[in-house]
């Protein structure tokens, strides 16, 4: 008796030492990270950036893509789902804030928005942890470099255009383009001939459709200078000028991103992409990642908001400077 008495002691004790071992055990720190554009090259970056934050930390990267509201509702159900403690998100909407910040409460996620800034009910910025670029200062780089290369090529004002290509419904690309718009008219370009064309999707084809319509009514223009909310909005641009027979010389447009502008110099020798506000999706992937993981593992809040700058790069040096930030061309 006193023999069963033992292995039943000693199992209990093994049993219990288990016990204690498993609820010892550190919970796995999983982190989403959800994008409303995933076949762009910009938020590509931003989820190789973040598994790169994944692997050196040891935590788990669930990357989703959320194009529009009900699928970002869903995707924070799979997150919590899969155990997730938190999330960064580029929202399709920011007016989703209210919902995404609900849901997550709901769940008790934390949450670090990239990109795009959520909205409340009442249109003011929310207070949610927030990274994202330094939108106005980099629109004004923009626009001080596009006349600058207006006046290196001699072009008469009144042959000159400038052609803005928006999206005003977000504000982050709308101080891009207005910055733009501002620092050319500080610099002496006539108010009257930058020509605002909105297009509907913040992608290539959004833009060519906006610019094509712009064209046909401004057909006795020589020269234009191109700007967006984006390199998309700026190659849709370049693609409605070219398919109108204008040269690469009679064309400056820059770019705002971090990859299909760079393209461009890859595929082609003649192209009226000049130049590039080339803003770090490292920063954007990997810190916004680093930050999160941080914040759940070892309860280091992340500073409210944080604003990244840009570069302004050409085809001389893109290449070097694209190398630097890890960038695959």
């Amino acid at each position: 008796m006193n023999k069963w008495l033992r292995l039943v002691s000693i199992s209990l004790v093994i049993f219990l030492l288990g016990s204690v071992a498993v609820l010892a055990a550190p919970e796995k720190v999983k982190i989403g990270f959800l994008v409303k554009m995933p076949e762009e090259l910009w938020f590509q970056n931003e989820w190789k950036f973040a598994q790169q934050a994944a692997d050196e930390y040891g935590f788990e990267l669930i990357k989703i893509g959320t194009p529009d509201g009900p699928t970002t509702l869903t995707a924070i159900d799979n997150l919590a789902a899969q155990g997730a403690q938190g999330f960064v998100i580029c929202t399709p909407d920011p007016r989703l804030g209210p919902a995404i910040m609900s849901k997550a409460n709901s769940y008790g996620m934390k949450v670090l928005a990239v990109d795009d800034q959520f909205v409340g009910p009442d249109g003011e910025f929310m207070d949610v942890h927030y990274m994202g670029i330094s939108a106005r200062k980099i629109g004004e780089m923009v626009g001080q470099s596009l006349y600058e290369e207006f006046l290196n090529r001699g072009w008469n004002v009144e042959d000159t255009a400038a052609m803005a290509i928006t999206f005003d419904e977000l504000d982050t690309v709308k101080q891009r383009t207005d910055g733009a718009a501002d620092a050319l008219i500080a610099e002496g370009f006539p108010a009257d001939q930058i020509h605002r064309a909105a297009e509907r999707t913040t992608d290539v084809p959004g833009a060519f459709e906006a610019a094509s319509a712009l064209l046909a009514k401004h057909q006795k223009v020589k020269h234009w200078l191109v700007f967006s909310v984006n390199d998309e909005g700026v190659l849709g641009a370049l693609r409605a000028l070219e398919q109108r027979g204008y040269a690469a010389d009679d064309i400056v447009a820059i770019g705002i991103g971090a990859g299909d502008g760079l393209m461009e110099w890859n595929k082609q020798e003649e192209t009226g992409y000049f130049a590039c506000a080339l803003i770090s999706p490292v920063r954007h992937g990997y810190e916004t990642s680093e930050l999160m993981y941080k914040w759940i593992k070892d309860g280091i809040e992340p500073p409210k908001t944080i604003y990244t700058a840009g570069e302004l790069v050409t085809r001389e040096n893109y290449k070097e400077r694209a190398k630097a930030l890890g960038l695959d061309l």
